[in-house]
């Protein structure tokens, strides 16, 4: 049974950094792209950043292109999402997918796995 768990989300200020962690396990291998979406109150779930299984290609959304950085450690199934100079409109729980496709797919419905979501609010 495939499962995603997020953490470290939590409450920060604005100007802050924050740095997202997804544990991946029951993967049957590691060539899946984990992509971040989030979702803030009232609106649609929008796409963060993804990391394809093919190394160094990595994609981020115009809204925090410059102030994240995805990275993933195979061996550890683990994909990370740093965060910089936080904004209070990055508030949202944060999601991380798996699909099995080396292409980054930038549409929620293009997922195969998701995990629960971490919560970030940023403080103003």
């Amino acid at each position: 049974q495939v499962q995603l768990l997020e953490s470290g989300g939590g409450l920060v200020q604005a100007g802050d950094s924050l740095r997202l962690s997804c544990a991946a396990s029951g993967l049957t291998s590691s060539r899946n792209t984990i992509t971040w979406f989030r979702q803030a109150p009232g609106k649609e779930r929008e796409f963060v950043a993804a990391s394809s299984w093919i190394g160094g290609i990595a994609e981020y959304a115009d809204s925090v292109q410059g102030r994240c950085t995805i990275s993933r450690d195979n061996a550890k199934s683990m994909v990370d999402l740093q965060m910089e100079y936080l904004y209070p409109e990055d508030t949202a729980v944060y999601y991380c997918a798996a699909s099995r496709t080396y292409r980054i797919n930038r549409s929620p419905s293009g997922m195969d796995h998701w995990g629960k979501g971490t919560l970030v609010t940023v403080s103003s």
